[in-house]
């Protein structure tokens, strides 16, 4: 099912991190770990996907990425630790 989402990824604990926006978090995880997305993500190994956050509309989801891609490593850090304190890998959370 599609639904707009703001997601960040990481290439590990307190490692590289990747924040984007999708209209379909699974599909778009799946490119991700399959290494089928050409760019910063695929360079830099960053496959974990460790937050996301649900919209109803894609302006929302697009406007939401923009603010959090603005903010420091620290907030970023504290956004994804505040949902998922060990960074699990939340694939199977989104798949199951």
């Amino acid at each position: 099912m599609k639904q707009p989402a703001v997601y960040i990824l990481a290439s590990a604990r307190n490692g590289t991190l990747y924040v984007g926006v999708t209209s379909d978090l699974v599909q778009r995880t799946w490119q991700h770990k399959e290494h089928l997305v050409d760019g910063f993500a695929e360079k830099h190994g960053v496959e974990y996907l460790v937050w996301f956050e649900l919209h109803a509309t894609m302006d929302s989801a697009i406007t939401r990425e923009k603010q959090i891609k603005k903010w420091n490593r620290e907030w970023k850090v504290r956004l994804i630790e505040e949902a998922n304190p060990y960074w699990n890998d939340l694939w199977s959370q989104i798949v199951g």
